[in-house]
């Protein structure tokens, strides 16, 4: 015979709960994390219980007193956690009858754990969004900030991991700087959607009970109350649209990391990583490993699958709440926990770095960098596009032949490659000069690239 417990709510239950069972359904090992929401939100609930009039004035103050001893305790490590009363609602509210008395008792009134639940993730992922916002903004400012110690650095850019154009540093900085920026919208239209109150719609149906859902909204700091009690109580989208960004966050670091684990190596040889965020190897002593770079790329993959684990959660589940939903917290928590490491790191890794600029200088010859721009001087004296492209692949695959840099091509090949050629083609050869003869708006034109950095200067510093 296993002892048995006796469940804290108890309504139609006569018998006690298998310690198995406790063990099996309890989520206070995780969803203690919602303390201090659980807290706020009670508060607020019971504040407009008073104003209703289901309590007085007295009742409310030392309800929202017994909760904020509860808090304190908690927040200092004095409170005790139980496993058989299941969660950090349950917990609390056991906590406040047993210091308080019957009057505690009154404070559920009007609302369920689901909504509750709802109403503390919500709250939960809220400060969340804030927080990340934050660090998101500092990482653009690393950004922008080397734009200052890389003005007039020139890349090669790649596609396909070939040599493809040359690119100004601060391009390349700025790019990142737009791919985050997408990720704050994404976050602060999230937000809207996670800012609506679902307290108050109890379990699945409403309440009897006139309360004041928009008195609780006010005080929390939520921009509405939801408006169908069915739908708030089996709502995840909130979730999983936070899931959602928070992916993309940290596809974005990954790609970032992946070009700067390459730009390490002895064969780019392009940057030189802070110290103070390598590692060494246990049995070669010269190593200087790209660990946190290699680790925001791997937990990438902890942050994708947690975004696909709460999809498949929820494809299956019928209208009104279900226990399942007690799954979305982990997946969840450790999605905002492990972006927002990344993006610390992100930023001290950034400011941190310096480009072996006489390294780039010396391969910036290499791969013909300024093929398309010799094509698109082409172009300019009327030459078709199609008809240019196969022109300067031709000139290409002489300088390779001859294993030298199409600016060192005598002027007789180009005019036999194409009678319009003349001397003024070497002033559109070289790095630098295809650098400055690029034009169109958001291109890497220095004059674009300019303006561009004097814009997110402007936002952020």
């Amino acid at each position: 015979m296993t002892n048995q417990s006796k469940k804290p709510w108890g309504g139609v239950f006569d018998g006690a709960t298998d310690p198995r069972v406790e063990k099996f359904t309890e989520s206070v090992s995780f969803d203690h994390r919602l303390y201090a929401q659980d807290v706020r939100g009670s508060v607020a609930h019971a504040h407009m219980l008073a104003a209703i009039g289901v309590l007085t004035q007295g009742e409310c103050q030392k309800i929202v007193a017994g909760l904020e001893q509860i808090a304190k305790e908690i927040a200092d490590g004095s409170f005790v956690f139980r496993q058989e009363l299941e969660d950090v609602h349950m917990n609390i509210e056991h906590a406040l009858i047993e210091q308080i008395g019957d009057v505690g008792r009154k404070l559920h009134t009007g609302r369920s754990r689901n909504d509750q639940v709802s109403t503390d993730f919500r709250l939960w992922i809220r400060d969340a969004i804030d927080r990340l916002q934050e660090k998101i903004i500092e990482l653009q400012r690393a950004y922008v900030w080397r734009c200052a110690q890389d003005e007039g650095v020139v890349l090669p850019g790649y596609t396909h991991m070939q040599r493809a154009q040359p690119v100004l540093a601060n391009h390349y900085w700025l790019a990142y700087c737009e791919k985050f920026q997408r990720d704050l919208e994404r976050l602060v239209d999230c937000r809207k959607r996670v800012n609506q109150l679902p307290l108050g719609t109890a379990a699945l149906a409403g309440t009897t009970i006139a309360i004041d859902r928009q008195m609780v909204a006010d005080e929390l700091g939520f921009e509405g109350v939801v408006a169908n009690s069915l739908d708030s109580s089996s709502d995840r989208d909130f979730a999983i649209e936070f899931a959602f960004a928070l992916t993309l966050v940290a596809e974005h670091l990954s790609t970032w990391a992946e070009e700067w684990i390459l730009w390490a190596t002895c064969e780019f040889g392009f940057l030189r990583l802070p110290q103070a965020f390598c590692t060494g190897s246990s049995i070669m002593p010269q190593k200087i490993n790209p660990d946190v770079l290699e680790l925001i790329r791997g937990k990438t993959a902890r942050v994708v699958g947690n975004l696909q684990s709460l999809l498949v959660l929820v494809k299956g589940l019928p209208l009104a709440y279900n226990r399942d939903l007690q799954e979305d917290k982990p997946r969840v928590f450790d999605s905002a926990d492990t972006v927002e490491a990344c993006v610390e790191l992100a930023s001290a890794v950034v400011t941190g770095a310096e480009l072996n600029r006489k390294t780039i200088s010396e391969k910036l010859d290499r791969g013909y960098l300024d093929a398309t721009t010799l094509m698109e001087h082409l172009i300019g004296l009327g030459i078709p596009q199609r008809s240019a492209h196969e022109i300067i692949g031709q000139l290409v695959a002489t300088a390779i032949k001859q294993n030298v840099p199409l600016a060192d091509l005598p002027l007789e090949e180009f005019q036999s490659a194409h009678a319009a050629l003349d001397e003024k083609v070497y002033e559109v050869l070289g790095v630098q000069r295809a650098i400055e003869a690029f034009a169109s708006y958001g291109s890497t034109a220095p004059d674009q690239v300019a303006q561009q950095v004097a814009a997110w200067r402007k936002r952020l510093l």
